[in-house]
């Protein structure tokens, strides 16, 4: 929330409390310096303050544990060269989160997850900046009219400021002995402990507890962060361990979802009557969603795009059988009819039946990577709307498996037109392994380090149904064909990870293709077979 939204609130006491705290820890620290305006230089731009609101929630019980209140420069009126310069800041994929998480469970590992205090005013200031005197604040010895303030250090909200902390943090976990993968820059070694950083949230693991105590103990007198225990909550994820597994939900975000459907009143259990209502798949498997154009306009009861994003952050980290729906809705997002607003909410009635469900992933020793690719040819076409182009696109899924735990996901239409069903296959197998090949990379990188990481060479299962065998063929065959020259250039990356054989390129029935889950509705018994395969439930 905005300040003035706080300042409605029932608990507006609370959030004072929190703003007066964080102009204290902020003064304290040395981020500000109260200045005369007069004082500014000539030419230099006084930048407004915005103040960001948050209670910060269990993610299981829903109680309230903390009223957060961030003092934030307004970086919507900072102008590139002159009061910034970069702004690309790296953060962990949930790929790497989830291998990260197979290796804790395949190798028996400890984990323990840091937080950093204040930690972009960690960093130094990239460049002079002022800041107006943030409103409902009056700092002792200065008026907000003939006062501001002067950053000394790294604020939140700047554009470049995520940048500039990341660099900061970087070269001080190189002082602490820690050294940073060629392949991922958000994944760093300390001989046999692997740390994996998301911005400020991060994971440290390793197979030794005390080993890991001494490498934070280190880091603490560099930065200054917080040990938060084992992992439970990262990045809005409640991660439990359970039957020689990780069980990983996120129920806060799906309460906020049915929230914004209005399937749920906000802080209440669900209902009965709610749960009735529940659908057992996300999407008809009768229809395709298309843009109808017949369908009136979409009455906006609910927020869509808001939705979509919610939903979208919901299938990349814990409930990827949501994928297809979820981005066949977005495709529409800029001018949504009331049959897309009719989509958006099955899912939401999908998601009343299966709340309180996410992802078990429990790993299976006896495998490495697997790679199951499937692919839809002109699965969008309709002769209503033959005339564009759009329509003539194939969708491609794919699904990276290591120790038979789902690492990566995704749902893809692909950018170019395809001519035939091997076509659309064979770029749905180029583009999955453009995902499995640095993670190979970064697997062959561990075990230099010493990991005993499971065998990196992957089987990629790919689809393949009467002409379709071409798909296999070519990718197994490096023969030079004038039908398919044109895919030479862009598909055939792979080639030399074939012919050296630590890539194995399979057949497997239409059936038993879980990555059909990603390109198409499917029915009840067969959404669900899949479901199993990918979640464990």
């Amino acid at each position: 929330m905005y300040m003035h939204q706080a300042m409605k609130q029932p608990d507006t006491k609370d959030f004072q409390k929190a703003m007066e705290k964080e102009m204290k820890d902020q003064l304290d620290a040395g981020v500000l310096e109260l200045i005369k305006r007069s004082d500014v230089p000539k030419g230099a731009t006084l930048l407004p303050a915005v103040w960001q609101m948050k209670r910060k929630r269990d993610i299981k019980t829903r109680q309230v544990k903390k009223h957060k209140a961030r003092l934030n420069l307004d970086g919507s009126r900072m102008v590139k060269h002159r009061d910034y310069d970069l702004t690309y800041a790296p953060v962990a994929s949930w790929g790497i989160i989830k291998l990260l998480l197979a290796l804790v469970l395949t190798l028996g590992w400890h984990t323990v997850q840091l937080d950093y205090v204040l930690a972009f005013t960690q960093a130094p200031i990239e460049r002079e900046l002022y800041m107006q005197i943030p409103k409902g604040m009056e700092v002792e010895g200065g008026r907000s009219d003939d006062h501001c303030f002067k950053l000394k250090k790294n604020i939140y909200g700047g554009k470049q400021a995520g940048r500039v902390w990341n660099q900061y943090l970087v070269n001080k976990l190189k002082d602490c002995g820690f050294k940073q993968s060629k392949i991922d820059e958000c994944v760093f070694y300390h001989g046999k402990i692997i740390y994996v950083l998301y911005t400020d949230d991060s994971i440290i693991a390793g197979p030794d507890k005390q080993e890991i105590e001494k490498v934070i103990k280190k880091m603490k007198k560099h930065l200054d962060l917080t040990v938060e225990g084992d992992l439970k909550d990262f990045l809005g994820v409640n991660i439990e361990r359970k039957d020689g597994g990780f069980l990983m939900t996120q129920p806060q975000l799906i309460a906020q979802i049915l929230e914004a459907l209005r399937l749920k009143q906000k802080d209440q259990p669900l209902s009965k009557e709610s749960a009735s209502n529940s659908k057992t798949t996300p999407m008809l498997s009768s229809k395709i969603l298309l843009k109808e154009t017949d369908s009136p306009d979409f009455d906006n009861q609910f927020h869509y795009r808001s939705v979509i994003g919610k939903i979208a952050y919901l299938e990349k980290g814990t409930r990827p059988e949501l994928a297809y729906a979820c981005h066949q809705c977005s495709r529409y997002s800029s001018a949504p009819k009331k049959a897309h607003g009719e989509a958006l909410k099955r899912i939401g009635r999908y998601l009343l039946g299966t709340a309180d469900k996410g992802m078990f992933i429990k790993p299976d020793p006896t495998k490495s990577f697997e790679v199951y690719v499937d692919a839809d040819f002109c699965g969008n076409w309709d002769e209503r709307y033959g005339h564009e182009p759009d329509t003539a696109r194939s969708r491609h899924g794919y699904v990276i498996m290591y120790a038979g735990i789902p690492i990566i996901h995704k749902s893809q239409l692909q950018t170019e037109i395809a001519l035939s069903t091997t076509e659309s296959e064979y770029t749905g197998l180029s583009y999955a392994l453009r995902e499995t090949i640095p993670l190979m990379e970064l697997l062959k990188e561990m075990k230099e380090q010493g990991i005993p990481v499971l065998d990196h060479r992957p089987k990629v299962h790919c689809k393949v149904f009467e002409d379709n065998s071409g798909a296999l063929e070519i990718a197994s065959v490096h023969k030079y064909r004038p039908r398919t020259k044109h895919l030479c250039t862009k598909l055939h990356h792979f080639r030399s990870y074939v012919t050296g054989k630590q890539i194995t390129i399979l057949p497997i029935d239409t059936t038993a293709q879980p990555s059909d889950i990603f390109t198409k509705p499917l029915s009840e018994d067969l959404f669900v077979k899949h479901r199993k395969f990918l979640l464990g439930w």
